[in-house]
């Protein structure tokens, strides 16, 4: 189990240059931008554009802050991804541009290597007392906003906004989770074989 605090996150320009990413976790330690197996990090997005290509890589993004960004995949309908909305899955190597009809927005990003690996997320509002299960490959409890107290076995681990809790080795005793707090839950596991 690591403690990954927000003040030690590590900050790099995007790989397109049009912006700072904030570097939550990347595996295998000290990969690059070509040869991560899996990725969790967020970004401020200022203006309209592309995204950055990533052959072989899945992403997943949820938005953290500001009001919302509209989406255009290539081969989907247009989507507008808000802070309310549900973690959103798309390929991150065909064409994504995104505008921001109402300003800036930061965002959560996930990317995992597809022939490898694959991963989930899920956004969790905690209001009290709640428990969460997983069980195999890695997995993350990211604290968006708020404050959660965390219960692993024995330990109790509080994380604030921008914090988060990584387990590189599946649990099968689930965690529970206290406090007021907006969350998000990340699972990564490795591809089936075809």
């Amino acid at each position: 189990m690591k403690i990954l605090r927000s003040a030690d996150h590590k900050r790099m320009p995007w790989k397109n240059g049009g912006g700072e990413t904030v570097e939550i976790a990347i595996s295998p330690q000290g990969a690059g931008l070509a040869d991560f197996d899996w990725r969790v990090s967020m970004a401020t997005v200022a203006s309209d554009g592309p995204f950055s290509i990533f052959p072989g890589i899945d992403r997943t993004l949820s938005i953290l802050e500001g009001n919302g960004m509209r989406l255009l995949i290539e081969g989907r309908d247009p989507v507008v991804l808000t802070r309310e909305s549900d973690p959103l899955a798309f390929a991150a190597d065909i064409a994504v541009s995104a505008t921001l009809p109402d300003g800036a927005i930061t965002d959560l990003n996930v990317m995992t290597r597809r022939s490898t690996f694959r991963h989930a997320v899920a956004r969790i509002e905690i209001d009290g007392e709640k428990r969460e299960e997983f069980t195999r490959g890695s997995f993350m409890l990211f604290c968006a906003s708020g404050t959660v107290t965390v219960g692993a076995g024995p330990e109790r681990i509080e994380l604030g906004a921008g914090d988060a809790l990584l387990f590189e080795e599946g649990r099968s005793d689930g965690l529970s989770l206290d406090g007021r707090a907006l969350c998000y839950a990340i699972s990564i596991g490795r591809a089936e074989k075809q």
